[in-house]
This record gives C-alpha cells, sequence and structure tokens, in this order.
C-alpha cells in the first residue's frame, strides 16, 4: 500500500508540471491570439499576411511535429531551450493560433454602427479598439476561450515526447515499474477531468461577470 501512496505521489508531481504547463501555456496564447488576430485586420498587407501565415502554418500542422521542432531543431540555431520552455513555447503557440481566429471574428462581429460611431466622436483607431470595440467583442470570445484552455490542457500531453515530467509521462513511468495500466491511467483520466472541469467552471464564472448587465450576449 506504501508502495501505490509513493507512486499516486509521483503522479500529483506531474499534476503540477501538466497545471504550469496549462498556465503559462494559456497565457502566451491569450497574448499571440490579440497579436494575431488584430494582426489578421490590420490595415497595413504585410502585416495580415504575416498574422495569416502563422495561423494556417500552426492550425495545418501538428502540434507533435512543431514540439519536436521547438525542442530539437531551434537549438541548432543557438536557442537553448528546456523541455518546459519548449512545451510552453509550443502549446501557446499552436492554441493561439485558433484563439486568433476567434478574436478577429469575434471583433467583426461588433456591429458596423458602433465602428461608424466611433469614427463619428473622432477617436483614434486605438481608441475605439480599446474603449468600445474590444469590450463588446471580448463576452463573445470568452466562450471559445474556455474551450481552447482545455483543449491546451489536454495537449500538455504532448510534451511527455521530450520528457518532460507531466503527469502523463509519470503514469507511463509508474506503468513500467508496477506493470498496472489500470491505476495510473485511471488516476491522469480523473486528473484531467477535475482540472478541466475547473477551468470551465472559471470560465463560466467570468462570462458571466462580464457579461453583467448585457442583454443578448449570453
Amino acid at each position: 500500500m506504501g508502495d501505490w501512496a509513493g507512486y499516486l505521489t509521483l503522479i500529483l508531481m506531474g499534476a503540477w508540471v501538466t497545471v504550469k504547463l496549462t498556465l503559462m501555456g494559456s497565457a502566451l496564447a491569450l497574448v499571440v491570439a490579440f497579436v494575431a488576430g488584430l494582426g489578421r485586420i490590420s490595415r497595413h498587407a504585410a502585416v495580415r499576411w504575416l498574422a495569416t501565415a502563422y495561423i494556417e502554418f500552426f492550425r495545418g500542422t501538428s502540434i507533435f511535429v512543431q514540439l519536436f521542432w521547438i525542442y530539437f531543431v531551434l537549438p541548432m540555431t543557438g536557442a537553448e531551450l528546456t523541455p518546459m520552455q519548449a512545451g510552453v513555447m509550443a502549446l501557446g503557440l499552436n492554441v493561439g493560433a485558433y484563439g486568433a481566429e476567434v478574436v478577429r471574428g469575434a471583433i467583426l462581429a461588433v456591429p458596423r454602427d458602433q465602428h461608424e460611431a466611433c469614427v463619428a466622436v473622432n477617436l483614434t483607431r486605438f481608441q475605439r479598439m480599446r474603449h468600445i470595440i474590444l469590450p463588446q467583442a471580448l463576452p463573445l470570445m470568452l466562450p471559445t476561450f474556455g474551450n481552447n484552455a482545455i483543449e491546451l490542457l489536454k495537449a500538455t500531453s504532448v510534451v511527455s515526447l521530450i520528457s518532460l515530467s507531466d503527469m502523463t509521462f509519470q503514469a507511463q513511468v509508474v506503468r513500467s515499474q508496477t506493470g498496472s495500466t489500470l491505476m495510473p491511467f485511471v488516476t491522469i483520466l480523473l486528473l484531467y477531468f477535475a482540472m478541466s472541469s475547473a477551468l470551465s467552471f472559471g470560465m463560466r464564472r467570468l462570462e458571466r461577470r462580464v457579461t453583467r448587465g448585457l442583454d443578448g450576449v449570453r
């Protein structure tokens, strides 16, 4: 029984690595999503082209391949990355590409008359985006952002391929040491479900707070 307690502790240590990957990857994905999403609607053709190229590349290629390139190929150019840094970068850039289209779509969904009203009161492009457009677009983004965060959480399992000791990696270690598949993989199944449920709950709370008093958004 003591051995199993030790193995469970090992998996829980891996769960903490998974939590850190999820938080840092989500933060990077959020920044990238807004930068690329706004780039997609830029007035400058070069910016639009770069944003589109990034989005299509990261949506159109496997996250496994992206992770291997970041971890094994980038160091050949002199960029030394730890497994954690490589994992966060791969997750953030991959999910950020999907989030960018969410940002673009939400901004374009804001009624045209809102844009025209901003022009009528002589707001700059930055002012209208910051004070008028984005506050209305944000409630439209949140449900999909929540789904993206959960997808990122589940995608953290790929980092086990570069020997980063997340909970999937630790479950494989426990399986190899004990010969039992049921205990480690049922444990991480429940942990993934608990984490995704916590994310869903937090995003619903945030969505209710942001949309409070806004009729027709929820």
